[in-house]
């Protein structure tokens, strides 16, 4: 054991002041499909559903050991660490402001002021985080406050390896294997480097969103690197830059170890979860098990722990979500079709559509010359096979098509 490990163990017993261990579960389904025995680690299940409460609390204790008198925290973030923090502002009884980009949903600004309560101010600054970041540090100096930071922190780090304490506490003897979701980190790097010391040589899976590959770009150049441009659909894991600290622990990582995840094919794993298991997961909480059928081979017949890190999931976007997920799954498709300007030219596409077709959106773009026109379509169909039978029809019928489903730029603007 080292100071790090120790650190975690004592941090891990002050945290049950706060909240009891999350559950390590087993998840029959999932074990069953991979012909695996799979633990969830369920993070979800926090009071603020998700695992910054872990590190908020650690660095907010550490700083007032430090300096008693210690009594404003500042925080900028637009999910998770922002609950975090508030919630622990209000345990400790201190003064927390907490920066939020302008375009931060309403849902996450209400659970964070709820969690707060009277010991919480919440600004609203910028359309950007990186705005926002800029003024929190700025107000931060000039009112003498401890800025909270949500990974790239060694307390923080230090308090995210407790979910490795609870999970090595729960198991008789340790998994084959664990998987980790990265977005700037925290929490891998804190549960690598305790895992590295109690259980060395235990294999590691890390996980990030393709939208937000900052670990893989860091690999590949032996540094941080800011990434151009980040998806920001993974929220909680779409970072531009991973944090100093945490790469400094996770620079022996492999790279053949640090999966990607597709954002449109985590939709998809969130929706099974969801509907087979009826835990809701948010997409950086489905990061674990969206991996599992890469790693099938890897895990068939192991014991495997995969951290679910976050459930705080705003029901606004299941449409969204679900949308991604029959894209992803290939049973759903939409094509620009150039459409005669004729009696019956309406009627003529109906028939070839198969009786697992189901018209989703219709919708006239523009006529691009006076016989023919551009429709936007949109079709669900109940098995990905069925387009291929029915884009032959329409080849047969010399309609002319363009399928746009995976065009990024078309799709953006047009669905």
């Amino acid at each position: 054991m080292d100071d790090f490990t120790d650190a975690a163990l004592a941090l891990t017993a002050r945290l049950r002041t706060l909240f009891p261990a999350t559950p390590l579960q087993r998840n029959a389904y999932l074990s069953q499909k991979y012909d695996a025995d799979i633990w969830l680690k369920r993070e979800d299940l926090t009071p603020v559903r998700s695992y910054k409460i872990r590190g908020a609390f650690n660095a907010m204790r550490k700083a007032r050991e430090a300096n008693p008198d210690q009594s404003l925290f500042v925080a900028a973030s637009a999910g998770n660490h922002a609950q975090g923090v508030a919630f622990n502002c209000a345990h400790f009884g201190v003064k927390g402001v907490i920066f939020m980009p302008v375009t931060t949903p309403q849902q996450k600004i209400d659970k964070t002021r709820a969690f707060g309560g009277v010991d919480v101010e919440i600004r609203l600054i910028g359309d950007y985080f990186d705005e926002t970041l800029r003024v929190a540090q700025e107000f931060c100096a000039a009112e003498g406050g401890h800025f909270l930071a949500p990974f790239d922190d060694p307390h923080v780090i230090e308090g995210q390896a407790s979910v490795a304490v609870e999970i090595l506490d729960e198991l008789d003897t340790p998994p084959d294997v664990v998987v980790l979701p990265v977005g700037g980190g925290g929490l891998s790097s804190g549960i690598k480097r305790y895992l590295d010391a109690t259980v060395p040589g235990l294999p590691l899976w890390l996980v990030e969103p393709v939208g937000g590959a900052s670990l893989t770009a860091a690999l590949a150049a032996g540094s941080p690197q800011t990434l151009g441009r980040v998806d920001s659909f993974v929220d909680g894991a779409s970072v531009a830059r991973i944090g100093a600290r945490p790469f400094d622990v996770l620079k022996t990582v492999p790279p053949e170890q640090v999966l990607l995840a597709p954002e449109d094919r985590i939709c998809a794993t969130m929706l099974e979860m969801l509907n087979v298991e009826g835990i809701v997961l948010e997409p950086a909480g489905a990061l674990s098990l969206d991996v599992l059928p890469d790693l099938a081979e890897h895990v068939r017949g192991k014991r495997v722990i995969c951290v679910t890190s976050g459930g705080n999931f705003d029901f606004e976007r299941l449409p969204e979500v679900r949308e991604r997920a029959q894209r992803f799954s290939g049973i759903k498709k939409y094509f620009i079709l150039r459409l005669p300007q004729r009696p019956g030219a309406l009627r003529d596409f109906l028939e070839l559509l198969g009786p697992e077709d189901d018209i989703a959106r219709f919708e006239y773009l523009k006529k691009s010359a006076r016989n023919f026109g551009s429709v936007l379509i949109g079709i669900e169909t109940r098995h990905a096979c069925n387009f291929e039978s029915l884009f032959a029809r329409l080849d047969a019928a010399e309609f002319v098509y363009r399928d746009i489903t995976g065009d990024p730029i078309l799709a953006e603007f047009l669905i």
